[in-house]
């Protein structure tokens, strides 16, 4: 178990939620404004980390990610351990490779997950948020004792 599981579940999922969708805003602010986004219009996106029992869920309205509480039903799911969305986001692996082994996975509405997919896999961060990238990278780097890496 990682070692801030347990407090983060204590953090109700809502707040998860407009956490991410804040540094989302932030750092897809291009892709936002030139409408890269605009399939995601509407609909609900859940993000669930299995092995430290958090989950998000994300949607775009009017042009702003947003973040919501599980009382909000999804369109599409994707769910996943946590160095699995750490290896996504530091792009050290890419989607596909991850959900052929997988590793991700996905339920709902496909096409939506696979517009979203798509989308990441061609997204490249604005130069400003590589240290960020870099923390991620970090993050992915380490193993805790008893976990193998696949």
């Amino acid at each position: 178990m990682y070692p801030l599981a347990f407090p983060l579940r204590l953090v109700p999922g809502v707040m998860h939620s407009r956490a991410l969708a804040g540094i989302l805003n932030q750092v897809m602010k291009e892709a936002l404004a030139d409408g890269e986004l605009d399939f995601l219009e509407g609909r609900r996106v859940a993000i669930e980390i299995d092995d430290i029992g958090v989950g998000y869920r994300l949607g775009l309205t009017e042009g702003r990610i947003r973040g919501y509480g599980k009382d909000t039903p999804p369109d599409a799911s994707i769910a996943g351990g946590l160095h699995e969305f750490l290896l996504l986001a530091a792009r050290r692996e890419d989607a596909d490779t991850l959900f052929f082994q997988r590793r991700l996975r996905m339920s709902g509405d496909t096409e939506l997950g696979l517009y979203l997919k798509n989308f990441l896999d061609a997204f490249e961060p604005p130069e400003k948020y590589r240290p960020l990238i870099k923390g991620l990278e970090k993050m992915a780097d380490l193993r805790l004792p008893g976990k193998s890496s696949k």
